[in-house]
């Protein structure tokens, strides 16, 4: 039989949509048991992986996974398993971040992004809803854009729901693969339909009593983009990503604390009790945001929080 090349672009558990190289969408199951090694996961086979399979009929059958450039992981809900892959070789990583309604707290942004540098993955952060905004809303707008561009992230603010010219997202997005993520609520689907009209991705009312979204996404699903492309949409991500870090290498991912570290007076300083401790000092001379150590400190102490 022969073997041809596919790209993941959805996978429901038991079943993967491939899509070819001539464009043609099959669908495939996994023939025996395909292991990868170092990763204790739910799911063998991620969106974004590349693969070979071979035609039996009207289904398809994946006998191999090509070699991951990256891949980004969240704690799995089985307890038996580490983790789940939620996707793999993936070009950037896109957040989207409300100031209300819900609010995006800062510890969930630093967590994504340190998980993200963890696995060199660049990212940006999308602000939404500016046209919700009442001019305190608009300082604190300000204020995060202001740090988060200071360490060198990328940042836009747009109103998916009302802005007519969304090009600078267009823009950020085009030949990439994209994973976006954001919390239910804050506007992702609404934000991929503008750009993308054709997939028509389900949207969710706000939770007046809870002011969070309903989840509207199940599996990771890999759309392709018209002026070039794909987006990876994917489901909730609590528990996202730090779960293969130790805990002496989470300061590596915080790219300001990591330069004032180099500083210290002890090689294996965690940057918490340790005395002349160059990090801490920089935090009292406001050269590192006192949010960005305390998000540090947070996710150092517990790993197991749930972040919001």
């Amino acid at each position: 039989m022969e073997k041809k090349n596919g790209l993941v672009i959805k996978s429901t558990g038991s079943r993967y949509m491939v899509l070819s190289d001539d464009g043609k969408v099959i669908v495939c199951q996994i023939r025996g048991k395909i292991r990868l090694q170092g990763i204790k996961s739910t799911n063998p086979i991620s969106v974004g992986d590349h693969v070979i399979y071979e035609q039996e009929e009207q289904e398809g059958v994946i006998s191999e996974i090509k070699e991951r450039k990256n891949y980004i992981i969240r704690k799995a809900t089985n307890l038996s398993k580490e983790s789940h892959i939620i996707a793999a070789n993936v070009d950037q990583a896109v957040l989207i971040v409300t100031i209300n309604y819900p609010m995006t707290s800062r510890v969930f942004v630093d967590r994504f992004i340190a998980a993200s540098e963890a696995y060199g993955i660049p990212v940006t952060l999308i602000f939404n809803k500016t046209d919700r905004y009442d001019p305190e809303h608009q300082k604190i707008l300000s204020e995060w854009r202001e740090l988060y561009e200071s360490i060198g992230y990328k940042t836009l603010a747009v109103s998916a729901k009302k802005q007519a010219d969304l090009s600078e997202v267009e823009m950020l997005l085009k030949d990439k693969v994209s994973v976006l993520s954001g919390h239910s609520g804050v506007g992702k689907s609404t934000l991929i339909n503008r750009i993308e009209p054709n997939l028509n991705i389900k949207t969710a009312e706000i939770s007046s009593s809870h002011q969070s979204g309903k989840h509207t996404t199940t599996f990771a699903e890999m759309h392709p983009l018209k002026f070039g492309g794909f987006i990876i949409d994917t489901p909730g991500i609590r528990g996202f990503g730090l779960i293969h870090i130790e805990k002496e290498e989470l300061y590596h991912y915080f790219k300001e604390i990591f330069e004032y570290a180099q500083d210290c007076r002890f090689n294996n300083c965690t940057h918490y009790s340790e005395p002349k401790c160059s990090v801490k000092e920089a935090v009292e001379n406001g050269q590192i945001a006192y949010s960005r150590y305390e998000s540090y400190l947070s996710i150092l102490l517990d790993r197991n929080e749930k972040y919001r």
